[in-house]
């Protein structure tokens, strides 16, 4: 088991590399460039540039997340195979920097959805939420709110740009259910897990955020069915799954303890984002601190599934509060985040020891 932390890069991230390295057992960061636009291929002297910071603070960067999708791919528009050939560069660029599992997400329009970007808990750190009832608005509010209380950080999955024509977006989408956007997400998994196969590169996809349908949107990565469905799609451990504990819990019907366990012996689950979330009622969340006491999730049973079916991947802990006065982009603070770190790896090495 590898512990990382998510970094931004020099332009996009307050928190330095020197800092993250102070983390007791925190090996590496997982980056992403944020400034190619989606559909684009990333140049190797980018690639290149952004990982030399990381070895330079003596950390390593494995792991890359946000090598977003584009729509024309999700939909199955005109441009999707030019979008396609300049995915498998940007893979084979970056399997030549060393990077070894690659993070996505194929959710339509959001690549993630919370409508308070500042919920206070009765401790007075602050957190992200989800309440259903703050979605029923018009789509070019809710987008307004979230981009509006982002403390000024660009937000993976929210280009201003590309969302400011949100209901031409929407419309874009019309059309296509479940069964085609799995059927688009197979072309691209058919056309790409070759080249995967070729420079030692393992996709990892992320589970929906929220794992259900928002704004009738198609949702195909919501469930234990649906990553096995797409693992048998398209059958290599070069296409796998990023677990996030946090996501799949937001549904209260998905065993989370039980889809790690599964995914990890079948070799299939490369990257976990590991933290705690707060079922307020309904499927109604908040985030909060990592352990076990303070959310509804066991984190015990969960770092348990993962030592007791063999993880070697990659884990970071996600999301964090904002504690001691801390600000930035919200649910990055360095603070909550190493306490994080720090819970996860006391949890794994208990587990080791019990298991010699």
């Amino acid at each position: 088991m590898h512990m990382t932390m998510r970094w931004f890069g020099p332009e996009e991230d307050k928190i330095p590399l020197e800092h993250i390295r102070q983390v007791p057992g925190v090996e590496g960061v997982v980056g992403a460039l944020y400034d190619v636009p989606v559909g684009e291929t990333w140049p190797a002297d980018k690639i290149e540039k952004l990982i030399g910071y990381a070895h330079q603070a003596g950390l390593k960067m494995e792991v890359i997340e946000s090598v977003n999708i584009h729509d024309e791919i999700k939909i199955g528009g005109p441009d999707r195979d030019r979008c396609i050939e300049n995915y498998k560069q940007t893979i084979r660029n970056l399997a030549r920097y060393g990077v070894k599992v690659i993070c996505y997400n194929f959710m339509p329009v959001f690549d993630w959805m919370k409508t308070d970007m500042n919920y206070q808990l009765p401790d007075g750190s602050m957190t992200m939420a989800f309440e259903k009832k703050d979605i029923d608005k018009s789509l070019t509010d809710v987008v307004k709110e979230v981009l509006d209380n982002s403390n000024g950080f660009a937000l993976p999955g929210w280009e201003p740009e590309r969302l400011a024509k949100v209901q031409e977006l929407f419309a874009r989408y019309e059309g296509i259910d479940d069964d085609k956007l799995r059927n688009n997400l197979v072309y691209f998994l058919k056309e790409i897990i070759p080249v995967c196969e070729e420079v030692g590169v393992k996709m990892a996809i992320h589970p929906d955020d929220p794992p259900y349908s928002i704004f009738g949107l198609p949702r195909v990565v919501k469930n234990r069915n649906d990553l096995d469905w797409i693992c048998n799609a398209v059958n290599s451990e070069a296409n796998g799954i990023t677990l996030c504990t946090g996501s799949i819990a937001e549904d209260p019907d998905n065993n989370v303890y039980e889809i790690l366990a599964e995914f990890t012996r079948r070799k299939r689950l490369h990257f976990a984002h590991v933290r705690n979330i707060k079922i307020i009622k309904d499927k109604d969340f908040y985030e909060c601190a990592h352990p076990s006491s303070y959310g509804s999730l066991d984190m015990y049973e969960v770092m348990k599934a993962l030592s007791d079916n063999g993880f070697e991947g990659y884990i970071r802990p996600d999301h964090g509060r904002f504690i001691w006065g801390e600000t930035g982009r919200p649910g990055y603070g360095l603070f909550d985040r190493a306490l994080g770190v720090t819970y996860l790896l006391g949890l794994w090495e208990g587990l080791q020891k019990q298991k010699r």
